[in-house]
């Protein structure tokens, strides 16, 4: 089997956008949704929507290789980089450099990509990790597998080029993004197109120890961004999560051939799915803002913690719904407080109840 780098006409990729309009418009159509709903927010509810797509994308990009971080620990990170004041306390070194890195993707839209920034975002990505050779290409002549399987029983998925091309390699990559004109006529498809392009070429190239999936998935909402000089709102690797396997199925194929009109169909489809994504989180966020605005003089501070705790899990809601053990750890309360408090809420009409005894939980209606 031949990888696509192995091929004589390497990095020449061929494919077909007859697929792709009613992508790129409905595209279009969400993106300029997203923006209308933005730009008649106020200042502080701007931000809470930035955060809100940046969070989402720092914690999924992560979950994809295997990591899990503390929501609190991502925002506050990310609000520190923003220069926005936080005093919580962050004990997990791994959140800073991922916060960074997306504040990082966000604020250089408009700034021409170099071989010097990939590395600076990579530095700053693992330079919590010492195993890792932060900002700094992978060595060795061992070769760079994407493998699965059990010990000695090892499937090999795909095959980089060798660590002594890399250097050789991401010089053409950056070439490559900074002169490729995509045959496109209108700049949302060329931007769709160059976003699918860009992270399936920076994965085969493979050029990091570890890391590669995260700057993979970065490079891809950069060249997105770039391409249109306008910061976008999405999450690319929010949707991926979802199915990952059906993301590495994808990857899989299209770096057998430099036929990749599939993968570009594909890709542009996780990136609509991750703008309609962000119009929901910029929806929630507005919703947020009304529901407190409803309620702030009905709720105690008690309430008031609890509520907003559910509310900080986005728009995929609080898993299990509250009950009175939670309320408990979120208010450190009593329990008879608790209940009291539970019921307040319940006729107030802020939740509503399912299950019985024991068994009860109370969803926000929001």
């Amino acid at each position: 089997m031949m990888y696509i780098w192995q091929y004589q006409d390497w990095p020449n990729f061929t494919y077909s956008l007859t697929e792709l309009p009613p992508i790129s418009v409905k595209f279009a159509q969400e993106m300029g949704e997203i923006n209308g709903i933005v730009s008649v927010l106020d200042d502080n509810l701007k931000i809470e929507t930035l955060l809100e797509i940046l969070i989402a994308e720092a914690i999924k990009t992560s979950e994809i290789e295997g990591e899990y971080m503390s929501r609190e620990d991502v925002m506050s990170s990310i609000k520190r980089n923003l220069g926005l004041k936080d005093n919580t306390i962050v004990r997990d070194k791994r959140v800073a450099g991922i916060a960074e890195l997306m504040t990082f993707v966000r604020q250089s839209y408009n700034k021409d990509l170099t071989v010097q920034m990939i590395l600076d975002w990579h530095s700053s990505l693992m330079n919590a990790f010492p195993k890792v050779s932060a900002g700094k290409w992978r060595e060795g002549t061992e070769p760079m597998q994407v493998i699965s399987g059990a010990y000695g029983k090892e499937i090999v998925h795909y095959e980089a080029p060798p660590s002594s091309d890399v250097l050789i390699q991401m010089n053409m990559f950056v070439s490559w993004f900074q002169e490729q004109a995509i045959p496109a006529k209108d700049h949302v498809t060329k931007a769709l197109v160059k976003s699918a392009i860009t992270h399936l070429y920076f994965e085969s190239i493979h050029p990091f120890e570890d890391g590669n999936g995260r700057i993979g998935r970065a490079l891809a909402e950069y060249a997105l961004s770039n391409t249109l000089q306008i910061p976008l709102l999405l999450s690319i690797s929010k949707v991926i999560e979802k199915n990952k396997q059906q993301y590495y199925d994808a990857l899989k194929r299209a770096q057998s051939s430099l036929e990749i009109t599939d993968w570009i169909i594909y890709f542009t489809q996780v990136i609509l799915d991750a703008q309609i994504e962000a119009k929901h989180i910029v929806e929630f966020a507005v919703n947020k803002a009304k529901f407190f605005d409803r309620f702030k003089d009905k709720l105690n501070e008690r309430e008031f913690k609890a509520i907003n705790r559910m509310l900080e899990s986005g728009v995929d809601g609080f898993k299990g719904g509250m009950t009175a053990k939670k309320y408990i750890a979120i208010t450190k309360t009593s329990k008879a407080t608790a209940t009291r408090d539970l019921r307040h809420l319940n006729e107030l009409g802020v939740f509503r109840t399912t299950g019985l005894g024991r068994s009860v939980r109370y969803e926000l209606i929001f």
